[in-house]
């Protein structure tokens, strides 16, 4: 039973398998779990439920109050400007008494409102609030381009992980060299010096054989944070990333021209411009006159009469005394207009600073196109020469290697070939990845990562 336990240790102990996620499975993961995703859809929500609450300004507006007091009944003859209820209002006669003597008071009533019409007013309201819901969703599609990182940090993980495999073997064949050159040195069969660079050779190739395993650990700490998983969970599968993508038609979906104006960047910002168009139109009609519809009910009680004489202990209590009224009120703000004009100009300046980034967005869009396009005609270039440069640099530390057996060179003629095969094997697997990373960047720029999927199926 030891035994069998024992045997297990090692499978117990040895780290969790993760599944390999596919660049398709990284970019549907990053629009769906990252936090800003999830907060732009929570202001489109925000944003719609701004809209009901315009809607609302079109339903009648209803108070329902009561109040109980306990207070004197004091009155004067006189007229007292509002002042915020720090004086509380009296009604009723003017009664020929100064006393601290209290009574109750009650009341109880109900006032609807209700604009029959405003000339606009609300429904502007109601489109601004809608224009602004339309741009938060603009903006969501600007959020979910956080896609364009995680394939961005996929193809770092790659890219790093083919450095990774040649500048491993090019420590393998330092090793191996610096094995035979310390046996010779130690024989007497070769100067100590050549085991000194051999030893140097080895301890470049093992550095660099670091900095390439940081690389990708690099890249699996970006990828993590858009993905929000740990760093140690994630696993790349290459797919048909490693192989040079067709130049003909699957490239159809990513290399053909687009509209800067549909791109989600451009989208977005004309949604800015239209809402401040929005809050224009709104005060084009804050001017007008507001009409208002009104009915009240109320009842009232009082503990004092009105000769001045008090009820019992609980007169006033209860209301008893009922009114209604039904009119129609008109109010005209007519010294608002210098600051509605103002706030006018404001907006007017603020449309032409959005119009102005509007074009900047579709000038720096046609850019970056622009710019992705000639970095995949050259990355394409590259790509068909590297074969070649792998091709040679193989032959010519084949050769070397032979030479320096018959002695019929120097070890740096070794070395030196040996580091010019590894890095052309980097190059050579770079090439191709660097072709799926302009694709990427010409995607970015046209605002849809969909093509690019399609083809790393």
């Amino acid at each position: 039973m030891r035994t069998a336990i024992l045997a297990l240790m090692p499978l117990l102990c040895a780290p969790a398998a993760y599944p390999q996620i596919t660049l398709e499975q990284a970019v549907q993961e990053a629009a769906a779990k990252y936090p800003a995703v999830r907060a732009s859809l929570e202001q489109v929500s925000a944003a719609a439920a701004a809209v009901e609450v315009a809607r609302d300004a079109y339903l009648p507006h209803a108070d329902v109050g009561s109040q109980l007091n306990r207070a004197t009944h004091n009155n004067v003859f006189g007229v007292l400007f509002s002042q915020s209820g720090l004086i509380p209002g009296m009604s009723g006669p003017v009664l020929n008494t100064n006393s601290m003597e209290s009574v109750w008071g009650t009341a109880v009533g109900t006032l609807v409102q209700w604009e029959p019409f405003d000339f606009g007013l609300r429904s502007a309201g109601v489109e601004a609030a809608r224009v602004a819901r339309d741009r938060a969703t603009a903006q969501v599609a600007v959020t979910r381009l956080a896609q364009t990182a995680a394939a961005d940090a996929y193809l770092s993980i790659l890219a790093a992980q083919q450095t990774v495999t040649a500048a491993r073997a090019g420590v393998d064949r330092a090793r191996v060299l610096n094995d035979v050159v310390s046996a010779l040195v130690k024989n007497e069969l070769r100067p100590g010096a050549e085991a000194s660079r051999t030893a140097a050779e080895l301890a470049l190739a093992e550095t660099q054989l670091i900095r390439a395993e940081q690389a990708v650990e690099v890249g699996r700490a970006a990828l993590s944070q858009v993905l929000g998983i740990p760093p140690a969970q994630i696993s790349v599968q290459s797919g048909k990333l490693l192989d040079l993508p067709p130049e003909s038609a699957g490239l159809a979906t990513v290399e053909s021209p687009r509209p800067p104006e549909q791109h989600p960047a451009a989208a977005a910002q004309k949604g800015v411009v239209a809402e401040v168009q929005a809050r224009e139109k709104t005060l084009d009609r804050s001017w007008y006159p507001r009409f208002n519809l009104e009915a009240g009910l109320w009842a009232r009680g009082t503990g004092v009469r009105s000769n001045g004489s008090v009820g019992g202990a609980a007169a006033g209590l209860g209301p008893n005394i009922q009114d209604w009224a039904i009119g129609f009120s008109v109010m005209f703000p007519l010294f608002d207009l210098p600051s509605i004009k103002a706030r006018q100009e404001v907006e007017r300046y603020h449309e032409r600073a959005e119009r102005a980034r509007y074009d900047q967005v579709l000038q720096d869009l046609n850019g970056q196109v622009a710019r992705a396009r000639a970095l995949l005609a050259g990355a394409r270039r590259v790509a068909a020469h590297t074969p070649v440069l792998l091709k040679a640099a193989s032959d010519t530390e084949q050769q070397a290697t032979a030479r320096y057996k018959a002695g019929l060179n120097t070890i740096v003629e070794v070395a030196d070939a040996q580091r010019l095969r590894t890095q052309a094997e980097i190059d050579d697997a770079l090439a191709r990845l660097s072709v799926w990373r302009a694709l990427l960047a010409l995607a970015a720029a046209q605002g849809d990562l969909t093509g690019l999927v399609q083809l790393a199926r």
